[in-house]
């Protein structure tokens, strides 16, 4: 799973970056011409892997893992063109978006205003929605002409949809706010627009503010919407915070009032805005985290694992995670009759400790 960070010249996106991945990516201006984007793979926190691992002996850990994409801006601000495929192929984007004062950087025009850069920036995406959306109606318009009657039906069809989502972008209102039934949205999906993205946006606090819920509340209330999630983070101090040891950044932590760990944070949203859970196997080989659609059905987290799992699936022994800590271990699961039995359609949570039985 890959998220694409953008955001404004000198909002604090790649010390933000830093902040949620422990990198320590330049955070000079990141606009100069040839510059690769910065790539950071975080390993999900998940402690009931410690846990199952001890109990099934196993020789390894595997953590789901997230991965944070930081694409260079443009020199206007914008979106550079060399890297929109980059974000385009990310499943969902976060927006930095400044709101520490800093003489020795100044904010654009001068006043600090996380939310008309939240929009700016959110302008930009549609803006390049648009070019693309006028490009595939173009395009359509040449397959028209010299379309055979059976497929005119279809690229009509399209046409007609290409040119209501363009009008409602061109109002003001992304993809993802828009009325799309399933059929079209899977037209949609192959366009891999930007604002049909779910969007996490990140206010960059001053150290000021700090432990001030209510400053998060008010930021994150005014940038409410459908597909929409926002906190407020210090991204200086996380930065910081974030190259510590682990028990030097926790004693700081606690004297700061600062919180739980950046990246802690936005894994959490990133996966309650994705609608994401992890299922759990163990053994003596591993213990592994896999990261599906909440309530997928047991036949399509079979494969995640192997092609080969899901196209030979029997069944599935599935236990809670939370019911395995409560009795002990798999085999008083299995006597207090906590070891389910589950068919293809079974609906995945959130800590199923899963068994997939095989045949090919």
């Amino acid at each position: 799973m890959a998220i694409g960070v953008i955001g404004l010249p000198q909002s604090g996106k790649t010390t933000v970056f830093n902040a949620v991945t422990r990198g320590r990516a330049e955070v000079a201006s990141f606009r100069a011409p040839g510059r690769q984007p910065n790539v950071g793979v975080v390993k999900v926190p998940d402690s009931r892997l410690d846990v199952l691992a001890e109990m099934s002996r196993s020789k390894r850990i595997v953590h789901a893992e997230v991965s944070y994409v930081d694409a260079p801006g443009a020199a206007d601000g914008g979106i550079d063109g060399a890297y929109l495929n980059t974000l385009q192929q990310c499943e969902a984007l976060l927006l930095v978006a400044r709101a520490f004062d800093d003489p020795s950087a100044p904010a654009p025009g001068g006043v600090v205003d996380p939310i008309r850069d939240a929009e700016e920036t959110q302008t930009e995406l549609a803006f390049s929605d648009l070019l693309l959306l006028e490009r595939r109606a173009e395009r359509i318009a040449k397959q028209l002409r010299a379309a055979k009657t059976g497929e005119r039906d279809a690229l009509t069809r399209e046409a007609a949809l290409v040119e209501r989502v363009r009008d409602a972008l061109e109002a003001g209102v992304p993809v993802r706010r828009q009325s799309l039934d399933a059929g079209e949205r899977r037209i949609l999906d192959n366009f891999q627009l930007l604002t049909a993205k779910p969007l996490m946006a990140v206010f960059d606090i001053g150290e000021e503010d700090v432990g001030k819920a209510e400053v998060e509340a008010a930021l994150a209330e005014r940038l409410a919407a459908p597909g929409v999630a926002a906190i407020a983070l210090c991204g200086k101090l996380e930065m910081e915070l974030a190259q510590m040891a682990p028990e030097d950044e926790a004693e700081f932590r606690a004297s700061l009032g600062a919180g739980e760990p950046g990246l802690d944070r936005m894994v959490r949203l990133c996966y309650r805005l994705l609608g994401l859970v992890s299922f759990l196997t163990t053994g003596e080989d591993e213990t592994r985290a896999w990261t599906i659609p909440d309530g997928a059905p047991a036949v399509e987290a079979a494969g995640k694992i192997h092609s080969d799992i899901q196209r030979g699936f029997i069944r599935a022994e599935v236990t809670a995670y939370d019911d395995l800590m409560r009795v002990g271990g798999f085999v008083e699961a299995r006597r207090a009759g906590l070891l389910r039995q589950e068919g293809k359609q079974y609906p995945m949570r959130d800590g199923d400790v899963v068994n997939f039985l095989f045949n090919v």
